[in-house]
């Protein structure tokens, strides 16, 4: 491997790793099971402090029966799309590409 391709893979490891490990020490998120909640549970804490008497518009067609099947179904999801993203950005790479080496073919003195 290349030293600069070392550089890059120890910055995203430590970008990784080193916010999971400074949290507690520095004292953000409240309690020990808060510190990586989601939006959702503070969205619907702020809806009833504002709003106590608020009622849904409408119910979830289906809810998944546990949060691991959600954290599941949202991983899937999110798997999902990173790979239409990549396979866009495969094709997209592959077409400049092919479409370079066809403008050189093109410009490349023909021998006759």
């Amino acid at each position: 491997m290349k030293k600069q391709n070392l550089l890059i893979l120890a910055a995203v490891v430590l970008l990784t790793v080193l916010p999971l490990w400074l949290v507690p020490y520095l004292g953000i998120g409240g309690d020990e099971g808060e510190l990586f909640g989601g939006a959702d549970d503070k969205a619907q804490q702020a809806i009833a402090t504002v709003a106590p008497d608020y009622q849904r518009w409408f119910e979830p067609l289906l809810e998944p029966a546990s949060g691991e099947i959600a954290s599941l179904l949202f991983a899937l999801q999110a798997a999902l799309g990173a790979g239409v993203i990549g396979y866009w950005l495969g094709c997209a790479v592959t077409r400049d590409k092919l479409r370079k080496q066809g403008e050189a073919r093109e410009q490349a003195p023909h021998a006759d």
